[in-house]
């Protein structure tokens, strides 16, 4: 190995406070120098990426939040629609990467309509979007529209990531609204279960004031290599993998379209980062039940509509100490937990999803979708 390898260059869990205390002082002061405001002129479409192939149409757009709905290639659906909810700091194209290898398109044909909360990169003058306006003003106003759209009062969630936390969120406190169903993958409500997260942010050199004050929005750079700092090989390891498969088109095709998901951010409104920074990474308060949002407590134990959590065993962005309470907490009879043998992206996207998960949750949503 290089004798000038930084030290994440080692197992996560063995890399001591000092080592994350550099890192993060190093991308904070890169960031902050290069001025880099939050605005990149991010692809606005998905084909510019050369994925995203479904037919689909922007039906509602506020702020960050922008709701497409899918064009289903059948005559007949089931009557509940399925409204997706995408992590803010992650694009919704990782679950239509290409013919043949989509979330959407599988389940367009299994006669779902599908509706998609993707989101966009906040400007300036959205730095002040804080947790409780995704969840009840842009999530929310995004469930109405679905459920105008779509003429029916009823709508299952499927919420990825942070996208699962929003509408776990969101159910809590609409307890009786149009949430029909609830589902929701490697899903973080325990940070004590993050702990590399937490040693990041808990750090010396982490100053989320610092960073909002200078830069008004939470840099798309920085929260990908706060991605690359918990598993730091990764990158090496995907490059190997690729020239040993060269000669494969289908291979080499796949790896880049999600090479560029992978470094494909999008960046956070600052008030927002501040939220998940101190209330969720630092205070841990979802889980401890004192998370207050708009006024009002998150209670898990008011979600009693049909549930299911999929967790995948190999997440190292959330692991499953993150997520394992999640099953307890949640009131509903009619519960469910899979933990499916994966990573936090191949759990939802590529082949081995194509048989593992989503055959499971067709069959779970559909018997709940009459």
């Amino acid at each position: 190995m290089n004798a000038t390898a930084t030290p994440f260059m080692a197992d996560p869990e063995e890399i001591t406070q000092a080592e994350v205390d550099a890192r993060v002082d190093q991308l904070i002061r890169r960031t902050i120098e290069r001025n880099i405001p939050g605005l990149a002129d991010l692809p606005q479409t998905e084909s510019d990426l050369e994925v995203g192939p479904t037919p689909k149409e922007l039906v509602y757009a506020q702020d960050t939040a922008q709701l497409f709905h899918y064009q289903s290639p059948v005559d007949e659906v089931y009557r509940v629609p399925i409204l997706i909810i995408m992590s803010p700091v992650a694009k919704g194209y990782i679950l239509d990467l290409a013919k043949g290898q989509s979330f959407v398109e599988y389940f367009l044909n299994r006669g779902h309509d599908v509706y998609m909360l993707d989101w966009r990169a906040p400007r300036a003058n959205q730095s002040q979007l804080s947790l409780a306006n995704y969840v009840q003003d842009l999530l929310g106003n995004c469930v109405n529209q679905v459920v105008e759209d779509a003429g029916e009062p009823d709508v299952t969630l499927v919420g990825y990531c942070m996208g699962g936390l929003l509408s776990l969120c969101y159910t809590a406190l609409n307890s009786g609204g149009p949430v029909k169903n609830l589902a929701c993958f490697t899903t973080p409500i325990n940070s004590d279960g993050m702990t590399l997260h937490q040693r990041w942010v808990r750090s010396k050199s982490f100053d989320i004031d610092l960073l909002i004050d200078e830069l008004g929005n939470i840099p798309s750079e920085l929260i990908n290599a706060s991605m690359q700092a918990l598993r730091p090989l990764q990158r090496n390891a995907n490059q190997l993998s690729l020239l040993n498969n060269v000669q494969n088109d289908d291979f080499v095709k796949a790896s880049m379209r999600f090479e560029r998901w992978a470094n494909d951010q999008i960046p956070l409104p600052g008030v927002m980062a501040r939220d998940w920074t101190n209330d969720f990474l630092r205070d841990n308060l979802l889980v401890r039940n004192k998370l207050i949002l708009g006024g009002k407590r998150v209670d898990f134990g008011g979600i009693t509509v049909p549930f299911l959590h999929v967790a995948a065993s190999f997440d190292h962005i959330i692991p499953e100490a993150a997520s394992r309470d999640l099953i307890n907490l949640v009131s509903s009879e009619d519960k469910d937990e899979i933990v499916v043998r994966g990573g936090h992206v191949s759990l939802v996207a590529g082949g081995n999803a194509m048989y593992r998960l989503w055959p499971k949750l067709d069959e779970w949503v559909s018997a709940r979708s009459e």
